[in-house]
């Protein structure tokens, strides 16, 4: 029970829940609003009138993931640190190898010369002939 009062009545989860209720109000009204524009002759109106009970719906998903996400720890902190490092550390280690086992390519190197001058070169105006 302790888990769930510290979950639910935290002061940001009350605001979520204020938040949540406003939200679901506006929808319904939203809704009625439309289905009495749809009833009066605006037959677009069907579609809006649809449309605002699914936004009510993914109201409450965002609620229930803003109630349920978890912030990280400090061990989850330092083991996604310590693989990133590694990982970087492996990319690094994969690029300079490849750099000293292989020759570039010709046609590759004439095509990065030819963007590099395209870089240099003074843009020409598109608008206003």
């Amino acid at each position: 029970m302790a888990s769930v009062r510290s979950k639910y009545f935290t002061a940001r989860a009350l605001v979520v829940h204020v938040v949540l209720a406003a939200w679901l109000v506006m929808c319904v009204l939203a809704a009625w609003w439309q289905v009495g524009r749809a009833f009066g002759g605006n037959s677009l109106s069907f579609l809006y009138a649809i449309e605002w009970p699914c936004f009510a719906v993914l109201g409450f998903f965002g609620w229930w993931a803003l109630l349920h996400v978890e912030k990280p720890t400090e061990d989850d902190e330092v083991a996604r640190r310590e693989y990133e490092e590694r990982m970087r550390t492996e990319a690094l280690a994969a690029r300079e190898a490849d750099a000293t086992t292989s020759e570039e390519d010709p046609t590759l190197a004439a095509y990065n010369d030819h963007l590099a001058e395209l870089s240099h070169a003074p843009k020409k105006k598109l608008w206003g002939h």
